[in-house]
């Protein structure tokens, strides 16, 4: 049997039992070895439905635990960066869900953390390694649409429980926190560039607080990006890329299904009714295994990781930016101390 890297689950978080864990366990280089709740009641629940043989009442009982090489991280996201710091100076590798912090300075504060420790950093965005997002970076620096000039996202879900994390504004709740981030993302895999200004519109639920519609524009050296998302319309997603020849079209970029292909879409644009539309399937696949086995070879092997701690913090400056600009009602440049306006994304 090849090594595994050991993992212990800060928290028994919602996307930790429903999609990670399970996704970890049909790893080849993974092993969900111990689960940590604030209710230890909680924990063993968890291990025991899980077939996890370690559980602890505490998140500082898992990071003492020498048998765990790292730590995924799906805390609410006011504590994000501080249990990933945590569990950095505690010798454990990091796996932290989106978004990275709360706001940039959060986010940079973990390059130094880095540093110190000597772990590895790395924003949970599952979709960088699924195969449709693989190929979609290989069409593109083949050229097989020119170059890409525009990009258009589009991501929401019907949401409006009080009681629910995601409508919060104290625990990062909101449509830019949740999902925007995920069409920054995209925006930023297709140009492999960051923006240099942003431009948004926001609009905010009165009684929640949290933004239940954000719109944007992002401005590339070489194009534009714009997206809306939203935790109060239809449930829809998808992602173009177009360029001076063609276009791409990822069907379910983001929420990639385990039971069923996924397609992409390739439009030489020789008639607007489909002509020209070659479509790519992708065979099953688990991103949230992917991803595990991404951060596994980082760990083993020294492989690049798909999101290093650069690339969340560059998203994270959009996000900053964003929010800035909405309140602002005016262009917003990025900002940072670390310059991540030049790190592009891998």
């Amino acid at each position: 049997m090849s090594k595994k890297l050991r993992w212990g689950i800060l928290s028994t978080a919602s996307i930790g039992l429903r999609k990670v864990i399970p996704a970890m366990q049909q790893s080849e280089l993974c092993e969900v070895a111990a689960i940590a709740s604030r209710d230890l009641a909680k924990a063993h629940q968890a291990a025991a439905a899980h077939g996890i043989p370690r559980a602890y009442g505490s998140y500082e009982e898992l990071l003492a635990d020498r048998a765990i090489d790292a730590i995924y991280n799906p805390l609410p996201n006011q504590l994000h960066v501080p249990w990933t710091i945590r569990a950095a100076e505690a010798g454990k590798h990091v796996l932290c869900e989106k978004p990275l912090s709360m706001d940039l300075g959060e986010a940079e504060s973990l390059l130094a953390v880095r540093a110190r420790t000597g772990v590895l950093i790395s924003e949970a965005f599952m979709i960088r390694s699924h195969p449709q997002w693989l190929r979609l970076r290989q069409l593109l620096d083949e050229d097989r649409i020119g170059p890409l000039r525009s990009v258009s996202v589009f991501f929401s879900y019907y949401n409006v429980d009080p009681a629910n994390i995601r409508n919060r504004p104290e625990t990062g709740g909101g449509a830019l926190y949740d999902i925007g981030c995920y069409c920054i993302q995209a925006a930023r895999t297709g140009f492999a560039q960051q923006p240099t200004r942003v431009c948004s519109l926001i609009d905010r639920d009165p009684q929640l607080g949290t933004d239940r519609l954000t719109s944007a524009i992002l401005d590339f050296p070489s194009g534009h990006a714009i997206f809306t998302c939203s935790t109060q319309l239809v449930p829809y997603q998808r992602a173009h890329f177009y360029g001076t020849h063609g276009r791409i079209e990822i069907e379910i970029p983001f929420n990639a299904p385990v039971e069923r292909p996924t397609r992409l879409f390739i439009d030489d644009g020789r008639d607007l009714f489909g002509g020209g539309i070659v479509t790519e399937t992708f065979p099953i696949a688990n991103q949230y295994t992917l991803q595990g086995d991404d951060f596994a070879r980082a760990v083993f092997d020294g492989k690049p990781l798909p999101v290093p701690l650069e690339a969340g913090i560059a998203n994270m400056a959009v996000i900053d930016a964003i929010f800035t600009s909405a309140r602002t009602n005016q262009w917003q440049p990025l900002r940072s101390k670390t310059n991540v306006q030049r790190v592009s994304c891998p």
